[in-house]
């Protein structure tokens, strides 16, 4: 699949892994490791991005905890009616970019986020658009989160239910090379944890 066709594949997408799902699943331990992270290490009333937020549901559980200052970037327009639906408190709140990461992450300033993280989304960028790592990496002035899958090289690749590419990566090594140091990890079921702080 080229890009277009993976951004094409998300933004319909429908069933299983489609933002109605996610809601349903509601936040997880993923959610959690995620606030104990900008909790102790993103400062008070940081702004938080989150790439490929879907319907919300780890935005929410940082809401309910404090955090205010939100943001979230997905492909999918039926997440934010979604969202509006399961959190309403969230959709009034935040601030929501209703595009690809690869167009959206463009506009943002350098360090324009105290905090950035993503939870299984990172893993369907597509070889050919690795270059918004460098752009992760350009607007995130603290704490980054990755729970991704993880494996040695992008060429590495899986196909879920035979539907949709995921790429698997050194997290660790990507965002290093990004001038990112690792500050923890922990290793989940499906995924790896990792806290990453600009050196």
């Amino acid at each position: 699949m080229n890009p277009d066709e993976i951004h094409q594949e998300w933004a319909e997408r429908s069933g299983e892994y489609s933002p109605t799902y996610y809601a349903y699943r509601g936040p997880d331990e993923a959610s959690e490791l995620i606030r104990d992270a900008l909790d102790s290490r993103a400062g008070p009333e940081p702004s938080v991005l989150e790439l490929g937020c879907s319907s919300g549901r780890h935005l929410s559980f940082l809401y309910e905890h404090g955090y205010t200052d939100l943001a979230g970037i997905e492909v999918n327009g039926e997440a934010l009616s979604v969202m509006g639906e399961n959190y309403p408190e969230l959709a009034a709140a935040g601030t929501f970019h209703l595009d690809t990461i690869e167009n959206a992450i463009r506009e943002f300033e350098d360090d324009a986020f105290d905090a950035v993280f993503s939870v299984e989304t990172l893993q369907h960028i597509h070889p050919d658009n690795e270059w918004v790592f460098d752009e992760i990496a350009r607007i995130t002035s603290g704490p980054l989160v990755t729970v991704e899958n993880e494996g040695e090289d992008g060429d590495d690749v899986n196909y879920v239910n035979d539907e949709f590419p995921l790429y698997y990566r050194d997290w660790r090594r990507v965002f290093a090379e990004r001038g990112f140091r690792e500050a923890d990890s922990k290793r989940l079921k499906r995924d790896t944890f990792r806290l990453f702080r600009p050196e």
